[in-house]
């Protein structure tokens, strides 16, 4: 340590000297912070917010609606289970694909891999599928291939894959170099420098990714049911459109349950993956959410919904 005194004591805390910023420094931060700012000032009354007062002055008008939420009516509650299995179905396969097409796009969208002829049209593309909402695919979908939870499917999956793509290549392009340089210098070919120089480094990052993007797809298609694309989304609307708060309750709470379990699920598997702690846990929640999914479908296929 630079700031250990002579005779080999402690250093006092005033005499530890800390570097600071240079004027270039002060004058980015400066700039940025102004920059942030301004378009907070910018977006001020665009936004409404000057009206942020009306929340609190209409207070009585949302206690009033929320009131109406506290007896959840849960007599429909076989077909409610059905359907938000159908929506965690969905989110699988939808979370699958994304991460299948989000492997090869995210090398591809890569400027430490691609040449910039490929990776700048690739980051377009990515960018057109993030703008995107799911509900706009999921529209096209349904026009496509009818209703059904094959549109929700397909909008989840061309979604999420613009999101993951552009995820999966900045952790490529944050990668250290020399492995791959190493792996180069073997006379090995761009595939084997890929899967043994690069993989390794970003797997467990991607893994990361793709579980957070799970987690957000299955909150993602609740929604899609709303124009026709499966799911719990559907009923939700018709109880709301109707004004049956007490069913709409009772899948809202299915919805908090469902979302509620498959974080925790996420986050310990997480733990698993990045940190290599916490296996045992993890067991037991897997464990725990399969015995949960089993006794559902069981319950559901024993009698009418």
């Amino acid at each position: 340590m630079n700031n250990i005194a002579a005779n080999g004591t402690q250093p006092r805390l005033e005499d530890i000297v800390v570097p600071g910023r240079g004027r270039q420094e002060q004058a980015f931060d400066y700039l940025l912070w102004g920059t942030f700012l301004i378009m907070l000032v910018w977006s001020f009354v665009p936004s409404d917010m000057n009206r942020i007062g009306d929340v609190f002055s209409g207070g009585g008008n949302m206690a009033m609606l929320l009131s109406d939420f506290l007896e959840p009516n849960f007599r429909y509650w076989r077909s409610y289970l059905d359907l938000m299995l159908e929506t965690v179905q969905m989110a699988v396969w939808g979370s699958f694909l994304s991460v299948v097409f989000a492997v090869p796009f995210g090398l591809m969208a890569s400027s430490n891999l691609a040449p910039a002829w490929l990776s700048f049209p690739v980051r377009r593309l990515m960018d057109a599928f993030r703008a995107i909402n799911e509900l706009v695919f999921a529209l096209v979908f349904v026009a496509a291939v009818g209703l059904g939870p094959l549109a929700g499917v397909l909008a989840l999956a061309i979604h999420t894959t613009g999101t993951l793509a552009k995820l999966f290549s900045e952790a490529v392009e944050a990668i250290d170099p020399r492995p791959v340089e190493g792996i180069r210098a073997t006379g090995a070919t761009s595939l084997h420098e890929i899967v043994f120089g690069v993989v390794p480094q970003v797997l467990p990052l991607w893994i990361s990714f793709s579980l957070y993007r799970f987690e957000a797809n299955v909150r993602s298609a609740t929604v899609l049911g709303i124009v026709g694309a499966g799911g719990i989304g559907m009923s939700l609307s018709e109880a709301l459109r109707g004004f049956d708060y007490g069913s709409g309750a009772a899948i809202l709470l299915i919805i908090l349950a469902t979302v509620s379990l498959f974080d925790i699920f996420g986050a310990r598997l997480r733990k698993v993956v990045i940190d290599g702690e916490d296996h045992a846990q993890f067991v037991i929640y897997l464990a725990m959410l399969t015995a949960i999914i089993v006794g559902i479908e069981v319950v559901l296929r024993a009698g009418p919904l």
